[in-house]
């Protein structure tokens, strides 16, 4: 039997044009923060300012190649799984064109082999193939569980991230568990086709880091680095380089209405005046000037050392807020690892982070989360967004932040680069939102129970990010897949060290 009149070769091809429109799309969903201006507004603001910066236009849209292949068996299969009774052509039928689709949504351009794979020779070809066109991933779809020694090979002699599509039927423990917990490897053994989907995510998401370049905002120097492993430009310029231009923005048409829409979104207003508005406002323009002119992606600022030095009349809380609702990262006090947390939030979970300030509540056992900037579409960028208070800030009572309201009692996800190579997961569940006052501290205050960790002093890191859902599995696959050591709390209270005499 001959199945490849039912595949096609599938080169699934995107312009940076179609790029922008996607990603504009999945960021700029219904509700976002500030930016989201009618048309007639935005037709305004840049008749207005001949500078106006579309924000879409400043996301990174890399390349993402990617290989694929459907292994299977010389037929007929003899009582072997998936078994005589299954219809292998309707399956991969049915697999090719979700494969297709995926690859349209997420921007990837997919080269599938035109026909299954079925003996050594193939596999041979198809090893050789990729070591030539070295794409960013190669996908196998499996469909007989005798090509599990292939799938090593495969793995070992092209050192390329593998991800393995094995619908139920064509896998015992053993064979999945010996190839899907090697560095490199991403193993989906589930009929559900958006298992593999994550695969295709984590490729991207690695694609957007390298594409990246985050401006490093803070001393006095300029200089331009690559990050290890992630493969991120990161671009150090002067502190003075923001508060500078920030003088020199005027309150243009633009300004009026990202203040205006900023305002009548908030449940609430407490402190913050129409002026405060428009300086956050400001804030928010000159960012994204500045991206614009370093050709960067992200940014993270040495915020409060420019506060306290009352450079600016505002921190950049509620501004920072607006960029990540529209997928740009924009971290607070130049904590570069905070920022890549926040990048890795945004580029794989397509949703903004929380970059916070823990702290243990000893009475009730929870993990308290505080700053004063969050994103506001906590539930992803095409979702509507969580209520929000506008305050100003809280150590300086200065300008605008942001108090969002996270969902009591749904899932969160704690996620922190401790350095390039390593990673602390961690995961827990929303018990409350801490009011300021009575409370000290930042505005975006939000307790957690932590999930298997017994005491929460022994939570660790500083400045993790929080984003809302449990993503546990979803990152370890992605630190599995490019060899990024995962790090998690402690379950039980370490034993105290013995004294010495």
């Amino acid at each position: 039997m001959n199945p490849s009149h039912h595949h096609q070769h599938c080169s699934c091809c995107i312009s940076r044009r179609d790029c922008l429109k996607f990603l504009s799309m999945s960021a700029l969903g219904a509700g976002v923060v500030g930016p989201a201006l009618t048309a007639a507004a935005k037709e305004k603001s840049r008749y207005a300012n001949p500078d106006y910066v579309d924000v879409a236009k400043l996301l990174p849209c890399p390349e993402v190649r990617m290989a694929a292949a459907i292994f299977e068996k010389p037929r007929p299969y003899w009582l072997g799984w998936p078994g005589t009774t299954y219809d292998l052509d309707a399956r991969q039928k049915e697999y090719t064109a979700k494969l297709a689709d995926s690859s349209r949504r997420l921007g990837i351009t997919t080269n599938l082999a035109p026909s299954p794979i079925n003996d050594e020779a193939g596999v041979g070809a198809f090893i050789e193939k990729i070591k030539a066109e070295k794409p960013h991933g190669v996908l196998v779809i499996l469909q007989s569980i005798f090509c599990w020694p292939w799938l090593a090979r495969l793995s070992k002699e092209t050192g390329v991230p593998l991800i393995v599509f094995a619908p139920v039927g064509v896998a015992f423990t053993g064979h999945v568990l010996r190839l899907s917990r090697q560095p490199g490897v991403y193993v989906a053994s589930t009929l559900e086709w958006s298992a593999a989907e994550d695969g295709m995510r984590m490729l991207r998401a690695k694609r957007m880091f390298e594409e990246t370049r985050v401006l490093w905002i803070r001393q006095n120097e300029r200089k331009e680095t690559v990050m290890d492993r992630l493969g991120a430009k990161v671009r150090a310029i002067p502190r003075d380089t923001f508060n500078l231009r920030f003088d020199k923005q005027d309150v243009s048409a633009e300004v009026r209405d990202v203040a205006s829409d900023m305002r009548r979104r908030a449940k609430r207003i407490v402190e913050p005046n129409h002026n405060d508005c428009l300086n956050s406002a400001r804030a928010y323009v000159t960012a994204k000037r500045l991206m614009a002119d370093e050709q960067a992606n992200a940014l993270s600022m040495d915020c409060l050392g420019m506060v306290s030095s009352k450079l600016m009349p505002t921190p950049p809380c509620m501004s920072w807020a607006m960029l990540m609702d529209q997928g740009i990262t924009a971290g607070c006090e130049a904590d570069l690892f905070g920022a890549f947390s926040l990048m890795m939030t945004s580029y794989l979970l397509d949703r903004p982070g929380f970059m916070n300030d823990p702290v243990p509540e000893t009475a009730k056992n929870l993990l308290i989360v505080a700053h004063c900037t969050s994103g506001t579409k906590i539930r992803g960028f095409s979702k509507p967004a969580a209520p929000y208070i506008l305050r100003n800030h809280s150590e300086s009572a200065l300008g605008v932040s942001v108090q969002v309201l996270w969902p009591i009692g749904d899932p969160v996800t704690l996620v922190r680069f401790s350095n390039a190579n390593e990673m602390i997961i961690d995961t827990g569940k929303v018990v409350s939102n801490v009011q300021t006052p009575p409370a000290g501290g930042c505005r975006t205050s939000v307790e957690v129970a932590m999930d298997n960790v017994e005491d929460c002093r022994d939570v660790k890191g500083f400045h993790q990010v929080v984003t809302y859902g449990n993503h546990r599995r979803m990152l370890e696959a992605f630190c599995q897949l490019y060899d990024i050591k995962v790090v998690r709390s402690p379950e039980h209270r370490p034993e105290p060290e013995a004294k010495t005499v």
